[in-house]
């Protein structure tokens, strides 16, 4: 029976590990195909691995589940072992001690040498990038009105008093990083934020107050938001049009609030929401370009898949959540094949916030992933070691107040030199000159599949053009066999 070759996405299967063991053990050979490989620590590739190469795995002594994982990153990762001693009540007593290990963003460069390299081959947009326009990426801070300053901290050092009096709970945890991040860009209605403890007396968990928050007025522009409009319309008057990233869309709808402010400035405006089906977002992107929207606004994970915002050149992260894996693929969205305009992102927080903490800790994290991924830069792995999980590291800097490694400016910057060597662009600057003066109109996706549909026939693979069909065909030299990129016999 002649062998099928056939492309499946798992993204539509539930049980996507199940489905992926499955179909490595029905054949020999198996391509796996992935936009991001992990997202800055060392066991997010451990499914991955005992799914492809179980034998291998199980001949280093890593069982499946828990304890199999555990020995993974004592081995590949980073792990810190934090020991705690109480001071005594009293001289006679011992004092209490208590140990704690937890993963940290990292990887061994052996998780590369003795897995990856034999088993990836790790194809970027790079590889082509002779083809493609620049990408520039630039990180903007810019100071909180005086108002909103005076608020934030009132509510920061709220927070701070919890974390020190309610230690290793993570209803705190929790609360601290979503009412930091979000309130700079949402300073009203947040109320009183609570958290939750287990009380023994009671049997049950109780709600207990971190912080009451300081509504300010709704009808003012503060920094971010000004800096906002001042960018896209600085923008738009090069005819670039413009995606806003915002994470906030719930119940705290910052996209809400931007797609009002922007409207007052002129600006055509549209929000992209989560009950547009995933198979019509594109052509939704089509209708809303083809009535002259200029700028949209999205939660990142809503584009991170899928789509090429060809017609959007100029990205804002308004907002970049704490997702490595959603930042990385929805930066991209722009920079596509195809693409003729030079594509911009922008990373926008306020200085001295936890947005600013955040932003620095998701740089050390890409930093670390781009090595996993063979490009050996800057200090990806031993730059990370101080670092520790998201919430954690937060945590620990707003109580300490000591900082984590380098500024989020300095972070961005090395990423974005790193970022200059590996996509060398060499499309001319007269040529990209002359396509951004290209008219932001495009024609529809409809009108493209027409004129396809109209076209002569092409060649297609597997088949010859009527005119080369021929009953005499020519002799080939046999070429002597390559070592395969994989190791496959």
């Amino acid at each position: 029976m002649p062998s099928a070759t056939r492309s499946i996405s798992l993204l539509e299967i539930p049980a996507q590990g199940n489905a992926l063991g499955t179909l490595a053990s029905c054949t020999d050979k198996i391509v796996g195909l992935t936009g991001t490989l992990l997202g800055g620590y060392a066991d997010d590739l451990f499914n991955t691995l005992y799914r492809l190469e179980a034998r291998k795995m199980k001949e280093r002594g890593y069982e499946w589940g828990s304890p199999g994982r555990t020995g993974f990153i004592q081995d590949y990762g980073v792990l810190e072992t934090v020991t705690r001693i109480d001071p005594a009540d009293n001289a006679c007593s011992k004092a209490k001690t208590t140990v704690t290990v937890r993963r940290k963003p990292g990887a061994s460069p052996l998780l590369f040498g003795e897995f990856l390299m034999q088993l990836c081959a790790f194809v970027f947009l790079e590889d082509i990038s002779a083809e493609l326009p620049p990408y520039e990426e630039s990180f903007l801070s810019m100071p909180m009105d005086e108002r909103m300053r005076i608020a934030y901290q009132a509510l920061e050092e709220d927070i701070r008093a919890a974390l020190k009096e309610h230690k290793g709970n993570r209803s705190v945890l929790s609360n601290m990083l979503n009412a930091l991040l979000l309130y700079p860009d949402h300073p009203y209605g947040l109320g009183t934020i609570y958290g939750t403890e287990f009380d023994s007396e009671l049997g049950r968990k109780v709600k207990f107050v971190i912080a009451e928050t300081q509504d300010l007025p709704q009808d003012t522009l503060y920094a971010k938001e000004r800096r906002l409009i001042e960018e896209i319309k600085s923008e738009l008057a090069e005819g670039r049009r413009c995606q806003v990233y915002a994470v906030y869309t719930q119940k705290r709808d910052v996209t809400a609030r931007l797609e009002l402010i922007l409207a007052r400035e002129g600006i055509r405006t549209a929000v992209l929401r989560r009950n547009v089906p995933t198979d019509k977002r594109e052509a939704w992107y089509a209708k809303k370009v083809k009535e002259g929207v200029q700028v949209v606004i999205a939660h990142p994970k809503l584009v991170e898949t899928g789509l090429d915002l060809l017609d959007f050149p100029t990205i804002l992260f308004y907002e970049s959540g704490y997702s490595l894996h959603t930042l990385r693929q929805a930066a991209r969205r722009s920079w596509r094949i195809g693409q003729k305009r030079r594509v911009r992102v922008k990373f926008m927080c306020y200085e001295s916030t936890m947005q600013t903490s955040c932003l620095r800790l998701m740089g050390r994290k890409l930093l670390v992933a781009l090595t996993m991924e063979g490009k050996f830069a800057g200090e990806g792995l031993q730059s990370i070691d101080d670092d520790d999980d998201m919430l954690a590291a937060m945590a620990r800097e707003l109580v300490e107040k000591n900082g984590i490694g380098d500024s989020a400016d300095a972070i961005w910057k090395t990423l974005h030199q790193e970022h200059e060597k590996l996509f060398a662009a060499s499309i001319q600057t007269s040529e990209i000159a002359a396509a951004e003066q290209l008219p932001v109109e495009m024609d529809s996706p409809q009108s493209l599949i027409e004129s396809a549909v109209n076209m002569q026939p092409v060649l297609v693979f597997g088949q010859r053009p009527e005119s080369l069909k021929s009953a005499r065909r020519r002799s080939h030299q046999k070429l002597p066999e390559q070592p395969s990129l994989f190791g496959w016999n």
